[in-house]
């Protein structure tokens, strides 16, 4: 089966809200207050917790490694108990996954998030059954851009590991489709859009409406 793989945050869904809300959590827990900004951030936010983290306390001139460790663990608690508030799919994103069901493509979502809060997610915006498989940061020993994940992705939903392609929206996605050997396609409508072009992609989406006339020409051809 020939089978199409999402990225999940800044692919799929708008989830920086949620992230940054759960970020700040931590900072007011340190006495910082909201230090990361909705809107400003975003692009932080959807390079992950350790990534905001970092982000927030070198802003306020309190950067330690050991500090990000330490309310890591808080910052996962946080966004679990407030997980999909602000979290948004982008226009057409649903409609261009059950495009690609209806067909016959295996539809699967490899992603950097925990697979329990990935999961969690999905479910809770009532979309879970929507996606064939389901990988995430910890689901194996190694996480993207590592190609195991991606490779693992589509054999759970079904697929040949030679006949795929990720849709992404970094260069952690395009590195994970490269070191595969597969084609992948990145995203210009998040945060970092602009930047998508230079990582040369095998195609650039600026609208989930133009996904089901590009994958065919994708699948197949290698990376």
């Amino acid at each position: 089966m020939r089978t199409v793989i999402f990225d999940l945050d800044g692919t799929l869904a708008d989830t920086s809200g949620d992230l940054l809300a759960a970020a700040n959590h931590c900072f007011r827990h340190m006495g910082h207050g909201d230090v990361l900004v909705h809107g400003e951030d975003a692009g932080v936010a959807l390079r992950g917790g350790r990534m905001m983290l970092t982000h927030g306390l070198k802003r306020v001139g309190a950067f330690d490694e050991k500090t990000v460790q330490a309310y890591y663990p808080m910052l996962l608690e946080a966004y679990a108990e407030d997980i999909d508030t602000h979290t948004q799919f982008y226009p057409g994103a649903l409609e261009a996954v059950e495009g690609l069901r209806s067909a016959g493509y295996g539809v699967g979502i490899c992603t950097n998030k925990p697979e329990a809060l990935a999961h969690q997610l999905l479910t809770q915006l009532g979309v879970r059954e929507q996606f064939a498989s389901l990988v995430g940061a910890d689901t194996l020993p190694v996480r993207k851009p590592d190609p195991e994940p991606l490779r693992e992705a589509v054999r759970r939903a079904g697929g040949d590991p030679d006949l795929c392609v990720l849709i992404g929206d970094s260069d952690t996605d395009r590195n994970t489709a490269r070191a595969a050997g597969v084609p992948s396609v990145l995203v210009t409508f998040g945060p970092s859009g602009d930047d998508m072009a230079a990582l040369e992609p095998e195609a650039l989406l600026h609208h989930f409406d133009d996904l089901t006339g590009l994958v065919p020409r994708l699948i197949g051809v290698a990376a």
